[in-house]
């Protein structure tokens, strides 16, 4: 198994920019399907040829997509290992995200509620005072 390295700061702006627009997405889930021309890409969209090539451009730039040519087609496939770095950045979020909301539930835990036998006692030595 390849071990993957963290993402520079840069890498990491690239791709989410990259997956911040729906297009993006929709062509990235695509090449992960199966790999396909750009030209084919651009006719399931409602956009000239020039911009899916701009979104592919992007998706190139962050390294989730590799393209290649054969012959005047140019093929755009996903890059597997890039979408394995990326949602490994995610998971390090996520279980960053999780380890703080579980020491808030244990905090929680331990603060007294109202109501609780310390507070009635403290009405009481209150009164009885």
């Amino acid at each position: 198994m390849v071990a993957q390295r963290e993402l520079s700061e840069a890498e990491v702006d690239r791709v989410f920019h990259a997956l911040a627009a729906s297009t993006r997405r929709d062509i990235l889930r695509r090449t992960i399907e199966c790999e396909q021309s750009v030209s084919t890409l651009a006719a399931d969209y409602e956009m000239s040829f020039a911009a899916v090539q701009k979104h592919v451009a992007v998706l190139e730039a962050a390294n989730l997509i590799v393209k290649r040519a054969e012959g005047r087609e140019r093929l755009v496939r996903a890059n597997p290992e890039m979408i394995a770095r990326a949602r490994a950045l995610l998971a390090r979020y996520e279980e960053l995200w999780r380890s703080r909301i579980a020491r808030l539930d244990d905090l929680l835990a331990e603060t007294p509620r109202s109501g609780s036998s310390d507070t009635s006692d403290n009405k009481k030595n209150e009164q009885g005072d």
